[in-house]
């Protein structure tokens, strides 16, 4: 699941500076001569964002294996949040200095896509500053299902939501995945606290077969903060074949998170609540559905008889919050050194959302839109 994410968020970015411009273009220029934002992401440390995580057997499955994969969900959320800062990037080249419209051919599918960018946008209950529509034109579907990036932001403070259909930017790479959506809030207002954070949604991710990876992740939603050095995370992902023990099926990582950019290093817990669970309190997520207490339970479900010592080496890595630093996971339940105490203290305010509100997520864009239509 991570490789086809990856690649279809890669081919966003190479489609869209790649393209030829017909005569209603304008010409590229200097991406800083524009009205575009020039940053629209929040960088997450590495130490919790996984570059290449293997699924491990279900009957191997540890404590540490769903550390690491809650790095592999990380890691897709923040490439979804540079995907568009890289969209954005690569679009500012065209110019982008006044409300316009233009088109250009896609080398990717070889397709019309227009270009509408105005003044004055209302959506979600705000007034924004600009709003930019990027949309594949075909004469045989309604202009709404053709849009392919759509942005709302304001200049100063840096604030904007992005709205995403890789489908309609290249028909071609992701004819197999048209109902994939993402989306980026973004701002630098402070109005949460922070000096800067973002929320990236991800829905209708394509899922592997289950008996191929059964951790393949569909939905997602994750809160990332900077104040200075630090970087706040909470979320979840959800997991609708996810499967550990016992055989009960469809789970949600759950999880809480603290980077220091400059030393690399994170703290992080993880819950494994259902999919489907109606909670949205710390406890139930983190304390009630631990990692420990899910595989502890489901193991003596299954073998009530078990000697404790086998399930207690099972368990090794699973007491909470997990450790880690530049080359990922450390360890579970104690600190390597002080250094991790100011991540400690961070976590423990923060809680992820509410895993049923995961479930029945969905990302849209801006019903109406008469500027595609009349180019004002």
């Amino acid at each position: 699941m991570k490789k086809t994410v990856f690649y279809l968020m890669i081919s966003m970015v190479i489609v869209l500076s790649s393209c030829r411009k017909d005569e209603l273009a304008p010409e590229p220029s200097s991406p800083q001569e524009g009205i575009l934002p020039e940053r629209f992401m929040v960088e997450i440390p590495d130490a919790l964002s996984g570059k290449m995580y293997k699924s491990t057997q279900v009957d191997t499955l540890q404590g540490d294996d769903i550390y690491a994969h809650m790095r592999n969900f990380i890691f897709i959320g923040g490439h979804a949040a540079m995907t568009v800062n890289e969209i954005i990037f690569a679009i500012s080249f065209y110019q982008i200095n006044h409300p316009m419209t233009f088109t250009f051919i896609s080398q990717e599918d070889q397709r019309l896509k227009q270009v509408v960018v105005i003044e004055n946008a209302f959506f979600e209950g705000l007034n924004w500053e600009f709003e930019m529509t990027v949309t594949d034109i075909d004469p045989d579907q309604e202009p709404e299902d053709g849009k392919a990036l759509q942005i709302f932001w304001n200049r100063n403070p840096i604030k904007g939501i992005a709205i995403m259909n890789p489908y309609n930017i290249n028909r071609i790479g992701f004819s197999g995945h048209p109902e994939i959506m993402y989306r980026i809030d973004y701002s630098e207002a402070q109005e949460l606290g922070y000096e800067r954070h973002m929320v990236v949604y991800m829905t209708n991710l394509p899922l592997e077969h289950p008996l191929t990876n059964p951790y393949s992740m569909k939905t997602m939603k994750m809160f990332a903060g900077k104040n200075g050095n630090m970087i706040s995370l909470f979320g979840n992902s959800e997991h609708p074949n996810a499967t550990f023990i016992s055989g009960d099926v469809g789970f949600d990582w759950a999880f809480t998170a603290g980077g220091n950019i400059t030393a690399d290093i994170g703290v992080a817990e993880v819950g494994l609540p259902s999919h489907l669970l109606d909670a949205s309190d710390r406890y139930t997520l983190l304390e009630e559905n631990s990692i420990r207490n899910v595989f502890m339970n489901q193991i003596y479900e299954m073998w009530p008889g078990i000697d404790s010592t086998v399930v207690q080496a099972f368990l090794h890595h699973t007491d909470p919050p997990g450790y880690f630093a530049s080359g990922g996971f450390v360890q579970g339940g104690n600190p390597p050194s002080p250094q991790y105490a100011p991540l400690e203290t961070l976590i423990e305010g923060l809680t992820p959302y509410n895993p049923l509100f995961i479930h029945e997520m969905v990302i849209a864009f801006k019903e109406e839109d008469a500027g595609w239509a009349s180019g004002q």
